[in-house]
């Protein structure tokens, strides 16, 4: 699932503001992005889909829990793996920010203040859904056999479909704005894009598990 934006991003913004290195700005211009800084952000959203496979791959063969000695303890590994990279994540989306020019029409009151209020409704649907799945849930437990006895359907899931990731988005988003950066408005339309990706992906694959789940108590009964 989407992460929260590390707070080691937000020191790291703060600090070079305290220190007075502001970034070249140019009228009316952005300037152009380096691909060299737009390259790990890319990766950093990948390995969504690669951990997916991963999961995958245990859930056909179960080798991960027989190697870690239970489902629970392969899963806490897998999401330890996912935390870490996603906190690579953010700090390389932070670092591609401050290393190129600000927008100037974003460079406003106003427009600071949409993106507070979007980092704000990020991570209340980014908490909110920890809390209703719990670290198993959110971190692919279904994969690993760790099943709830039914899909989430308290809030946040009942006001939006997988509001893990559009609350990820809105944060990426919304810590673009308050930067008033098109380097982080761009890499934003790149993580929401790997989201869809990871959605289309995951969403018949986790059907079919509790389609099976209900089958076999079906069956029992």
């Amino acid at each position: 699932m989407g992460p929260v934006l590390g707070v080691g991003g937000f020191l790291e913004a703060r600090a070079r503001s305290l220190q007075g290195n502001p970034r070249p700005t140019s009228p009316g211009r952005a300037g152009p992005v380096r691909s060299s800084v737009a390259a790990p952000d890319c990766c950093g959203g990948l390995g969504n889909l690669d951990f997916r496979k991963v999961a995958r791959w245990e859930h056909k063969t179960r080798k991960l829990s027989k190697a870690f000695g239970s489902p629970r303890l392969a899963c806490y590994t897998l999401g330890g793996a996912i935390l870490l990279l996603n906190v690579l994540r953010s700090h390389c989306f932070t670092q591609a920010m401050l290393s190129q020019p600000r927008m100037q029409s974003l460079d406003n009151p106003a427009v600071y203040h949409v993106g507070l209020a979007l980092l704000g409704v990020g991570g209340v649907f980014v908490l909110s859904s920890f809390l209703a799945l719990g670290f198993t849930g959110t971190f692919l437990g279904d994969y690993f056999g760790i099943l709830k006895e039914a899909r989430v359907t308290m809030f946040p899931f009942s006001v939006l479909d997988n509001p893990m990731y559009w609350g990820s988005t809105a944060i990426y988003l919304g810590w673009a704005i308050v930067h008033a950066s098109p380097t982080g408005l761009l890499l934003t339309a790149l993580v929401a894009l790997i989201y869809m990706v990871a959605i289309v992906y995951e969403e018949p694959f986790t059907a079919e598990i509790y389609q099976q789940k209900a089958s076999q108590a079906y069956k029992r009964s």
